[in-house]
């Protein structure tokens, strides 16, 4: 048995620390795997030893302070109030000092181009740029000093070698002048540099906070209090007191007032009111609540008073599951960016060597100290991996939080990447394609049987089932007031029915499905069945047979209908236009499967389907092409096997947590046109993850050779090291754009 910890790590600037912390924490007994996400600042470690769970916690953070950062355990429930914020006073007061100490310096540079030429007297230089390089920016020494200890560079060291470098060599100049005032002073060069870094990771982090904006919408729906009621009896006007939402548990009775959150998952107890649950499930309708209705909490309350009663509190709300959801998909990496990850490991090493080489060649075969020193300065400065860290994490928190926005849950950043690649879409039929609500059609008694007698007994076997086929038959026999048979071993028929035995007659009786019955019945006998049968299975409609097993004797037949959900065809036609094939597998008749393939205009159709089997067809399906990748939409518990064993798996919340659980993707309402939105979102991230990279690679592969030449000054390089990291999170932030209405934007 394992256990997941989630740590808070603050200081990390780059790829490289990415892979420092791994590997701190790879280091710790007892850790069995370790992923490190830059653009979140959150560790997700496994550990293999529940019992040690607290002191390896303590372990691990320790761990990661020794490689040179701070950690904190991640609270994932209320982390609005107690989160601290992205970009504190600290570093913007830091920067804005630097910025006043370093504009001195740089502004003789700009009015050089302008035929003026002054120059600040080389003590002035040196109190402007001494404070921004070892005060402000001792946090580069400090870090990358940590860095070289745990035997591994990163974004601080290479400007903190590099400024160095370029103040080293202005303190010399200086000596040799006999402390006058020379022109070949680089003051201006580490004091910019540094200020420009400061900027970038400024602007970093303020783009940052925009692509957390759907885990802090959903953690401000979050109220603060409930006011519960202290004595579980409904009167006109039951006294409330107000608590802290901490203190509810599942069972007390909370009043909500209009205008006010819902402040857990219950049940209705009294009042009705029109709901707002847009945040939470994208549907932009107002939901009417009645006495029985589930609400959400999160959920805005409308003009009526509710009483309800508290069933999902705390860590186990459906809020704070969806909050935990989008935070894992963003904190976990996507396959690619552990390969990018590898590659940045090396980089820093391999810059250094670069910038190394060209100042032995600069200074030895062309005799220039200054300009060897200044192009290497360039070449550490430009070569700083942050945006190759921030290209597939920004992208896939962003690309999240859109669909987060729409009621699209994606539960991890493998779904997120290789839900693009899908070219496939197997659909579950009930509860997925259908409203999952069937109800009886018709039905009739076989000779000398009565319709109450038949009616009686099924409800008989079905009491107590959630099945939905269960429900329409319970809900039939109560239109109709007629009391349930007692039975008594009732047992499910995986695939096929119920069975039970009388507790009147002692025989066994069954209630099956069409091929069920089918199946144990002799030719002549399906002839006759398939006859009395064929009316209902023309009309689309699923038909039961309720049999006396003991004396082998079929007693009469129920039929079944469902309607579709809203804008099947229309979901069905998007995904043909996008370039998927449309798959049915249904446990329904053949008949009633093919009717309805017809009508949304489906592909291919699997019928009278056994649950078991599902996950087989998905698997041959996947094996038809090493092409294929194939996405498998279900609600219930009998599709789990089949979201699981699909490339991608997307369950319907309205279903079961069981399918919830194996897929990889959740849709908060039981919409099939958020399949297609689905995929479209994971192609439009996934555009943006090689788009950022692709720059993220382009600046270094340029940069690097320029500044090699000289065509880079240190502050050149380091406003194009700023810019790369900036602009790989603004082009990621483009995906907040994203909406239904334009899946055809990001082309």
């Amino acid at each position: 048995m394992s256990q997941l910890v989630t740590l808070k790590i603050d200081g990390m600037t780059c790829a490289s620390c990415v892979a420092r912390v791994e590997k701190a924490l790879l280091k710790v007994p007892g850790v069995d795997a370790a992923s490190v996400n830059l653009a979140t600042e959150k560790a997700q470690i496994r550990t293999s030893d529940v019992s040690l769970v607290g002191d390896i916690q303590k372990t691990l953070i320790e761990a990661i302070e020794k490689s040179g950062y701070e950690a904190t355990l991640a609270d994932h429930l209320h982390q609005t109030q107690a989160r601290k914020k992205i970009i504190d006073l600290y570093g913007t007061n830091a920067l804005l000092i630097a910025i006043l100490l370093s504009a001195p310096l740089v502004l003789p540079m700009l009015l050089m181009a302008w035929g003026i030429h002054v120059m600040l007297p080389a003590l002035v230089q040196f109190l402007l740029a001494t404070p921004v390089q070892f005060i402000l920016g001792s946090r580069f020494y400090v870090a990358g000093y940590k860095g070289l200890l745990s035997g591994s560079g990163n974004m601080d060291l290479l400007v903190a070698i590099g400024t160095s470098a370029a103040y080293g060599l202005s303190i010399y100049q200086w000596q040799r002048s006999g402390w006058g005032n020379p022109h070949e002073l680089y003051f201006e060069s580490a004091a910019v540099v540094i200020t420009l870094v400061m900027l970038g990771k400024w602007l970093e982090k303020r783009a940052k906070k925009e692509t957390t904006e759907a885990i802090t919408a959903l953690q401000t729906l979050w109220p603060e209090k409930a006011k519960l009621i202290s004595s579980k009896t409904i009167e006109p006007n039951m006294a409330y007191l107000e608590v802290p939402i901490g203190q509810i548990i599942p069972g007390d009775w909370v009043v909500v007032l209009p205008g006010e959150r819902i402040p857990v998952d219950g049940v209705v107890l009294e009042g009705s009111s029109e709901l707002d649950e847009s945040m939470l499930t994208g549907e932009t309708k107002l939901i009417l609540k009645t006495v029985h209705s589930k609400v959400t909490g999160g959920s805005m309350n409308g003009a009526g008073r509710l009483l309800i009663q508290a069933e999902g509190v705390g860590e186990e709300s459906t809020l704070a599951k969806m909050i935990r959801l989008v935070e894992d998909a963003q904190a976990e990496k996507a396959p690619i960016q552990r390969l990018v990850d590898q590659v940045s490991s090396w980089f820093v090493p391999v810059v250094v060597l670069i910038a190394a080489a060209n100042f032995l060649f600069s200074f030895f075969y062309l005799g220039h100290l200054e300009e060897a020193i200044l192009h290497s300065v360039a070449i550490l400065v430009i070569a700083c991996p942050c945006a190759l860290g921030l290209a597939t994490p920004a992208a896939i928190m962003a690309g999240t939080g859109a669909a987060a926005k729409y009621g699209i849950l994606i539960k991890d950043a493998q779904a997120l990447e290789l839900a693009h690649r899908v070219n496939v879409v197997a659909f579950d039929k009930t509860g997925t394609l259908t409203i999952g609500h069937p109800r009886v059609m018709g039905m009739r008694p076989l000779e000398p049987h009565q319709e109450s007698e038949i009616i009686a007994l099924a409800h008989g076997l079905q009491m107590g089932s959630e099945h939905p086929l269960a429900k329409a038959i319970v809900d039939f026999s109560v239109d109709k007031k007629i009391e349930p048979a007692l039975f008594s071993e009732i047992k499910a028929l995986v695939g096929r029915g119920v069975s039970g035995l009388s507790s009147l007659s002692h025989d066994e009786f069954s209630l099956v499905s069409h091929h069920g019955l089918l199946a144990d019945a002799d030719e002549a006998e399906k002839i006759i069945f398939n006859q009395i049968a064929q009316q209902y299975l023309n009309d689309g409609l699923s038909v039961s047979w309720l049999k006396n097993v003991t004396k082998q004797e079929v007693l009469g037949l129920f039929a079944f209908g469902d309607e579709l959900k809203p804008g099947v065809a229309s979901a069905i036609a998007r995904l043909k236009s996008m370039g998927v094939r449309t798959v049915m597998i249904s446990g329904d008749n053949r008949t009633v499967a093919n009717l309805v393939a017809h009508e949304v205009g489906i592909d291919q159709v699997f019928a009278e389907v056994l649950p078991a089997d599902k996950a087989k067809i998905i698997q041959s399906l996947k094996k038809e092409s090493t092409a294929h990748y194939v996405a498998m939409v279900g609600d219930g518990i009998n599709d789990a096997p089949a979201l699981a064993a699909a490339d991608v798996g997307i369950a319907m919340a309205t279903g079961t947590d069981v399918a919830m659980h194996a897929a990889g993707i959740t849709l908060m309402r039981g919409d099939p046109g958020l399949v297609p939105d689905a995929i479209d979102i994971s192609r439009a991230t996934w555009r943006k993850i090689r788009q950022n990279l692709f720059w993220a690679f382009f600046y270094n592969l340029i940069g690097i050779p320029l500044a090699a030449v000289g065509y880079l000054s240190p502050v050149m390089a380091g406003l194009a090291m700023a810019a790369s990291s900036v602009s790989v999170i603004t082009n990621a932030l483009l995906l907040k754009r994203w909406s239904k209405s334009s899946e055809r934007y990001f082309a």
